[in-house]
C-alpha cells in the first residue's frame, strides 16, 4: 500500500492565520525602522564604562549556547537526513517517507538561505557600530549602507534560524500528532528566542534581525508543507480513488 493511504488527512490550515501574522509582523517591523527601538534595546546590554557589550567574552553564550547548540541541531539534521534515506529501504520508515522529507527539507532551506542574504544586504552588527565602540555608520534595512570595506554581514540572523528552523516540526506533526505539534512549536519559538536574545546580548545582532529571522523560517516550513505534505480530506480521497491498492 503506498504510503499516502497509510497517512491521515491534513487538519485544515488557517491560511489567514499562518500568512496574516507573518504578514502584519514584516509590516511592524518595517515600521519599526523609523523608531530607536532596535538602538534602545541594543544599549540594554551595552556597558559603555566596558566600551563592550556585557555578553561578548561570554563563555556559557559563545560556546555553550551558541557553539554546542548550533552543533546539536546540525546533529538532528543528519539524523533527519539518514532516516529520510532509511525511510526508501526500512519497512517501519516507509510511512513517514513524505514527513522526513519535508523535514530534511525545511531544515535544509531555512538555514542556507541566511548566508546569502547577508551578504546582499550587508547590515552591520551592533558590535561594528560608532555607537557601540566600533567604527562603521548603522544605516536601517532598507537605506542605502554608507561606504566601508567591511561590509555587514548581520541580517537576518544566523543563529537565530538555528532554532526557528524547528518549525520544521510542527508541520511535520500536526497531522499525526497535534499536541506534539504544538509541544514542537512552542520548543522552535522558545529556542529561537532564547538563541536570539543571547546573540543580543554578544552585541551580534539587532531585534529586529532575529525577528525577521523567524518569520522566514516559518514561511519556508509552511510552504515546505504545503508542497510536501498538505492533503485536504476531499483532496486525499480522490488520490485515493486513483492510486490502487497494492501500487
Amino acid at each position: 500500500m503506498v504510503s499516502i493511504l497509510t497517512r491521515p488527512a491534513s487538519r485544515p490550515l488557517n491560511f489567514w492565520v499562518c500568512l496574516g501574522v507573518p504578514a502584519v509582523a514584516a509590516i511592524i517591523l518595517v515600521l519599526l525602522e523609523l523608531t530607536t527601538l532596535d538602538m534602545d534595546l541594543a544599549r540594554l546590554f551595552y556597558d559603555p564604562v566596558a566600551g563592550e557589550f556585557i555578553g561578548r567574552h561570554s563563555y556559557f553564550l559563545e560556546d555553550i549556547l551558541h557553539d554546542r547548540a548550533k552543533q546539536m541541531v546540525i546533529a538532528f539534521s543528519v539524523f533527519a537526513i539518514l532516516g529520510f534515506i532509511a525511510s526508501f529501504f526500512v519497512d517501519r520508515l516507509k510511512p513517514f517517507k513524505r514527513e522526513l522529507g519535508c523535514l530534511v527539507l525545511s531544515l535544509a532551506l531555512a538555514t542556507s538561505f541566511v548566508t546569502p542574504m547577508k551578504a546582499v544586504t550587508a547590515v552591520q552588527c551592533p558590535w561594528s557600530l560608532e555607537q557601540f565602540g566600533g567604527h562603521e555608520t548603522y544605516s536601517e534595512l532598507l537605506s542605502p549602507r554608507p561606504p566601508t570595506d567591511k561590509p555587514g554581514r548581520c541580517w537576518p540572523g544566523g543563529h537565530a534560524a538555528t532554532g526557528f528552523t524547528l518549525f520544521a516540526l510542527f508541520f511535520v506533526l500536526r497531522d499525526r500528532r497535534p499536541r506534539m505539534a504544538r509541544a514542537a512549536f512552542i520548543f522552535a519559538f522558545t529556542l529561537g528566542s532564547v538563541f536570539s536574545i543571547g546573540r543580543m546580548m554578544q552585541g551580534a545582532h539587532f531585534f529586529s534581525h532575529n525577528l525577521w529571522t523567524a518569520i522566514f523560517c516559518w514561511l519556508i516550513c509552511l510552504g515546505s508543507y504545503y508542497w510536501i505534505l498538505y492533503r485536504p480530506a476531499g483532496k486525499q480521497q480522490l488520490s485515493a480513488k486513483a492510486e490502487p491498492v497494492g501500487a
